[in-house]
């Protein structure tokens, strides 16, 4: 199972998505298998390991079973690995596999950890957490009143697990300021995984939320009604990738699939042969090649990398808003026995013009900083000539056009979202010089 997520397993989180079948992750396995079994097993090492567990079960302050030692080991050698890697007994497995409706129990947060406390690193569209103001970057600093600090990311989540419906306080610090608390009760999420809406007349938008199984149908949907909505070719197309935290890999390359007719999207590399993948454009362009404005930030992760990455080398679409998170590797979820898992980093994935994102991110091509739009000065608020008593008329014929013709728009996502109406005047820029 191709993995493109950005985090670990996290039940309150967007968090895990299944992208291949079971028989990937079979084939892997055993070709993994394979590649170990050439190198002899370190004995001393094993005995150090038999002696820990000995000295454990005969000298810690409780009694432990060989059952929980052997579990905690297993996890330990899995979370020392990279942030990806992790072991998922059956309750984590499970959500791993229910995820890929789009629909979890939890708060609606992708999150991460960073100095020793849990960190957001965004909140889900239209979720108890996105309700509250939960932003980006925030600190969650305690739980129900006990610090995190010190904690692993498996026992932080615990403490936010809980049945739906019940609340929870979360103490924030956002911007190194003073620490604040917000109460939310947690939810079943129900994800929206396209939303998409005509900006203007000739101009749509759509937003991916996060990368699901049915999320290249659901594009390929958004841009068949925006046609039909609009009455003719669009102009332009803003593709909107903020605070998505990726997913599941053949999705993305089936939204890029939509935007070019030919080419590159992808292409994985790793040490067994399954793990290196290609995939190309198929020709189905359903954007009839408008000009397209993709919107990234801190927060678009993984497989929203791919698509921007795959359209920037493409010279597809212009990138623009701030640098992505830079998560450029594929897990792989590999079944185990009595309903368990492992979900192991398997790969790296490079852009079409080979540039691997880890740990850098996808730079966009213009550099947008989120602003508040905190007053808009409309045409119609202002005195013009054609209010004043006596005025001439226009000598070449035509109405008069005082300020009070100009009734109040209709508000637009645009309206209070300056990097959107950024991108918005770009297509229309581009638009003109096209002389559509």
């Amino acid at each position: 199972m191709l993995h493109l997520s950005r985090l670990t397993s996290l039940a309150l989180t967007i968090a895990l998505v299944i992208g291949a079948p079971l028989a990937f992750a079979a084939e892997t396995a055993q070709s993994a298998t394979a590649a170990t079994t050439k190198a002899p097993l370190p004995l001393e090492e094993l005995r150090t390991f038999a002696e820990v567990m000995d000295r454990i079960k005969a000298a810690y302050v409780e009694p432990v079973d060989d059952k929980t030692l052997l579990e905690n080991a297993i996890k330990g050698m899995l979370s020392n690995l990279d942030p990806h890697s992790a072991y998922l007994g059956p309750e984590d497995f499970a959500e791993l596999q229910e995820s890929t409706s789009g629909e979890f129990g939890g708060l609606g947060i992708e999150v991460g950890a960073e100095d020793g406390f849990i960190k957001v690193v965004s909140p889900i569209d239209d979720t108890p957490a996105s309700k509250a103001g939960i932003q980006a970057g925030d600190l969650i600093v305690k739980i129900n009143g006990q610090p995190t600090r010190g904690q692993t990311m498996t026992e932080a989540v615990d403490k936010m697990r809980g049945k739906i419906g019940q609340k929870i306080t979360l103490t924030l610090v956002r911007d190194g300021g003073t620490p604040f608390d917000v109460t939310l009760a947690r939810a079943t999420i129900q994800v929206k995984s396209v939303k998409s809406q005509l900006l203007e007349s000739g101009y749509g938008y759509i937003r991916i939320t996060q990368f699901q199984v049915k999320t290249g149908e659901e594009v390929s949907k958004a841009l068949a009604k925006l046609r039909k909505d609009n009455g003719k070719k669009l102009n332009g197309i803003v593709l909107d990738l903020r605070n998505n935290p990726g997913g599941v890999l053949q999705a993305a390359v089936e939204v890029v699939d939509h935007f070019i007719t030919k080419g590159l999207i992808v292409y994985t590399k790793g040490r067994i042969a399954n793990s290196e993948l290609r995939f190309s454009a198929t020709g189905k362009d359903e954007s009839e090649a408008v000009p397209m404005v993709v919107l990234i930030n801190g927060g678009s992760a993984s497989a929203s990398e791919i698509v921007a990455g795959a359209l920037q080398d493409q010279k597809r679409a212009v990138l623009m808003g701030t640098t992505s998170f830079g998560k450029g590797s594929v897990q792989t979820v590999l079944p185990l026995n009595n309903d368990r898992a492992l979900k192991i980093t398997t790969a790296l994935y490079f852009t079409p013009n080979g540039r691997s994102i880890q740990a850098q991110g996808i730079v966009p091509d213009i550099e947008v900083r989120r602003a508040k739009i905190t007053s808009e000065a409309q045409d119609g608020e202002y005195f013009k000539e054609a209010d004043l008593q006596g005025h001439l008329g226009n000598g070449n014929g035509g109405a008069d056009k005082p300020s009070s013709s100009t009734g109040k728009a209709k508000p637009m996502p645009q309206d209070d979202d300056y990097q959107l109406a950024q991108a918005l005047s770009l297509l229309k820029g581009l638009s003109i010089t096209r002389g559509k």
